[in-house]
This record gives C-alpha cells, sequence and structure tokens, in this order.
C-alpha cells in the first residue's frame, strides 16, 4: 500500500484550499445586490406603449428602439444618473446585451432595477428586487464535496475556424449560437472510453464547456441542475504542437437559470453529454 508524503499532503491541502476560495468567491458573487438571484419577472416589449408587471411607466419598442415613458410619480430614475424620468426616454440594444436602465422603490428609491434586454432579435424587460427571498435567503450554493479525482488533463483540438452552432436556451423563444473554437479530449473517473466536447472561447483565451451528465435531475442528493458549465485556462501548446488543458470539474457552475426561470441561458450543443455521473462542482440550488 501506497504512502503520502510530506509533500504530497501539503500539495493536496493547497488544491483544497484554493477550491474553497473559489466557492467563497461564487457565493460572494452570486449574493450581490441586482444580482441574478434579484431577478422576479422577464416581460417582451409590445409595439404600443403598456404597462409591464412589477414596474411602473408604460413601455415598448418599434424593433429597433426601446422606450419608457413615466412621470414622477412613478418613482422612477436612472441607474447611472439618479436622474428622474419625466416623460419618455429610449434605448437602443445590440443583441445579447443589457442595460440596468432605470430603478424605483424603498427607502433609497433603488429597492427594484429594470433591466432591458435583446434577446432572438426583440427588446425584453426584467425586473431585479433586492428584496426577493431567493436572494435575501441565499446561504451559498450545495456542492459535491471536493474530490481531486474530478481534475482531470485533456487535449484541445482546435478547429481551423470558429463553427457557429444553433442551439436552444432557457428560454423556448430564444434562440442561441455556441460559437464553437474545437474539440476538448479527455476521460472521467469510471468511464473506459474518451469523451470528446465542444469548446467556446472566453476572454483572454480560456474555455467553457458547457454539458450534460448523468447527474443532471437525479433523485437527491445527487441532484444537478439540467446542465451545468466548466471552464478551464488557455490550452498549453506543447513541443509536439499539441495543446494540453485542465478540466477540473470540481469546479462546475451552474448557469443563472438554474437560479431563476427568467433566465435565456445557453444549452450544451448536442453532443456536448457525458454518459457517466459527474459527482463534482454545483449541486440543484433548490433540491428537497
Amino acid at each position: 500500500m501506497g504512502t503520502t508524503t510530506p509533500a504530497g499532503t501539503a500539495a493536496a491541502t493547497a488544491r483544497l484550499e484554493r477550491w474553497q476560495r473559489f466557492r467563497a468567491n461564487r457565493d460572494k458573487a452570486l449574493a450581490t445586490r441586482h444580482g441574478w438571484l434579484t431577478i422576479t419577472s422577464f416581460q417582451w416589449l409590445e409595439d404600443s406603449p403598456a404597462a409591464v408587471d412589477l414596474a411602473p411607466g408604460l413601455w415598448s419598442t418599434d424593433g429597433t428602439t426601446a422606450a419608457l415613458t413615466a412621470v414622477p410619480e412613478d418613482g422612477l430614475t436612472l441607474v447611472e444618473t439618479g436622474e428622474a424620468v419625466d416623460g419618455t426616454i429610449t434605448a437602443v440594444l445590440a443583441d445579447e446585451e443589457s442595460l440596468m436602465w432605470v430603478q424605483f422603490g424603498g427607502p433609497s428609491g433603488d429597492r427594484t432595477v429594470v433591466e432591458l434586454a435583446m434577446r432572438g432579435g426583440r427588446y425584453a424587460v426584467r425586473t431585479r428586487d433586492a428584496e426577493s427571498p431567493v436572494f435575501t435567503e441565499f446561504d451559498g450554493v450545495p456542492t459535491y464535496p471536493y474530490n481531486p479525482d474530478w481534475e482531470v488533463t485533456g487535449r484541445f483540438e482546435p478547429y481551423a475556424e470558429p463553427v457557429d452552432v444553433p442551439i436552444s436556451t432557457a428560454n423556448p423563444l430564444v434562440d442561441g449560437i455556441h460559437r464553437t473554437v474545437g474539440e476538448v479530449v479527455f476521460r472521467l473517473p469510471g468511464s473506459p472510453h474518451e469523451f470528446r466536447l465542444q469548446a467556446e472561447e472566453e476572454k483572454l483565451g480560456a474555455m467553457t464547456v458547457t454539458f450534460h451528465d448523468e447527474t443532471n435531475g437525479a433523485a437527491p442528493p445527487g441532484q444537478t441542475a439540467e446542465w451545468r458549465k466548466v471552464s478551464t485556462p488557455r490550452p498549453r501548446p506543447n513541443p509536439d504542437g499539441t495543446f494540453t488543458v485542465v478540466l477540473d470539474f470540481n469546479r462546475a457552475i451552474n448557469y443563472p437559470s438554474a437560479f431563476t426561470p427568467y433566465g435565456t441561458c445557453p444549452m450544451p450543443v448536442r453532443n456536448n453529454s457525458l454518459d457517466v455521473r459527474v459527482e463534482a462542482g454545483e449541486k440543484q440550488p433548490y433540491a428537497p
């Protein structure tokens, strides 16, 4: 039977501590005021000025521009400047852009922020209420215990050019595009074969892999959201021209749509499914 050296013990402790810091920062980021945990509605704008749920004013769009008409009694102010909305204001967004546009309510007039968003070529608004119970009662995302076996080394096989793959999203009325830059190839504990998943590039060259696995929707205590994602740093080039990547499934996280029914988060591409139980990373936030 092998033994663990002091150096090996120290390295394992350091990895665990890095994961614990990652988890603390992740929960802190989720618990920000007017963050994902505060979304209380998602509504498409119509072509004629009309009221929306949970926010004052009259809202509309002509297809290219969004408009809001309000009076001082509505209590709406611009998020950026604090200026009261009196009359009609407009905004123009590109697809997938969002704007924290106006706010109202509470002692400081900023309890609820109304986010303007362009999704699937259509304007919508989302209300973000800082007193939403999902936010005020948040006590961290449940996770599987840290397990170093779920940190795996693989290779990245880049495409000559990115390929845009149509995908669905958490909102059935919003289509999405996955800009695939290549495939990540790796093995997982308990599986005899390699997996090959499509990856999307993030800022600074890092990559995201969005995936299904056999824990999705399973009975507690192993329940996870319908899909999750894991990020990997920029692939490291080897002398032979290949690229090495490290996927740490302990850092697999939920998309915002796991926390709110009002998300438009991208689903995995068709082939990004793992036929194993990835018992690592975040679980379903509100599993019974």
